[in-house]
């Protein structure tokens, strides 16, 4: 998904806002937040990027994004996913690629 691209965001309650599964995504994403923090979230493109990361083979579950997420390299920080140990995908974007 590109930056130009909208996404999409649905409130699910006071804490959670749900990126639909669309397009390539395999699953939804998901991010924590209140009302005021989603305010800042939605200024960077760290949303693009938890719609991304739900694009990856073998993900399991959802693309998460805790209420700390601002715009990465590859997975936003802040980010969390869960991969299939067969079909899914290693991502160093997911831990950092200053961690060795």
């Amino acid at each position: 998904m590109s930056s130009e691209e909208k996404i999409k965001i649905q409130k699910m309650d006071d804490y959670r806002w749900r990126i639909p599964r669309e397009g390539k995504m395999r699953t939804d994403g998901i991010v924590y937040s209140d009302e005021r923090m989603f305010a800042d979230i939605r200024k960077d493109q760290s949303l693009v990027q938890v719609a991304n990361v739900a694009w990856l083979p073998g993900i399991v579950g959802h693309s998460l994004a805790m209420p700390d997420i601002h715009w990465g390299y590859g997975f936003p920080i802040g980010g969390v996913a869960g991969f299939d140990m067969e079909e899914g995908v290693v991502s160093p974007g997911g831990v950092g690629y200053d961690i060795n």
